[in-house]
């Protein structure tokens, strides 16, 4: 299922660009990331982003992946909203009522998008996003992070964000 969810997400954002790179090479630091939390968490991390910025519908991941893969998908996935704030807002309500027990993974896959989308900020240098995370981290964590589901991605997201951290990147 690993090489079917990372061949179907390769085709549905064939074409867009995540920078100045492919959108396949976030995807792939997304899987990369989740590679310790399992196949599942890869797959989930392969197709976080298709219902949200492609043509593919709920209905779609969830006919070729399975129930879990799609509600999984469709907890990670923004609803249209006005700004990004309130997208923001909404997605993260959503996760913040996420209990314990199978959907956990979507968090897992949640905060390894984020770290992959910091990472790219400060190696790229993108400072107006690297803020729009930061600005965005307290209400992000208090909505995703659970205590024990996967500390090592939030302790480097953590590290990541802190206020010097992309002021010195450059040192």
């Amino acid at each position: 299922m690993l090489d079917e969810a990372r061949a179907f997400a390769f085709r549905a954002h064939s074409g867009q660009m995540y920078g100045t790179r492919p959108y396949s090479w976030h995807l792939e630091a997304v899987a990369e990331l989740l590679a310790p939390y399992g196949v599942q968490a890869q797959v989930i991390g392969y197709l976080h982003d298709v219902v949200e910025d492609t043509v593919v519908s709920e209905d779609d991941v969830h006919a070729r992946f399975g129930p879990f893969i799609g509600e999984c998908v469709g907890l990670l996935t923004d609803a249209p909203a006005p700004t990004r704030a309130e997208r923001k807002a909404r997605t993260h309500a959503r996760l913040a009522r996420v209990g314990s027990g199978p959907a956990e993974l979507a968090l897992v896959v949640k905060a390894a998008d984020r770290l992959a989308n910091v990472r790219s900020c400060v190696a790229d240098d993108r400072q107006v996003l690297w803020h729009t995370y930061r600005r965005e981290h307290p209400a992000f964590r208090e909505a995703v992070y659970r205590a024990g589901l996967c500390d090592p991605l939030w302790r480097e997201l953590d590290m990541l964000l802190a206020p010097a951290q992309l002021a010195t990147s450059d040192d």
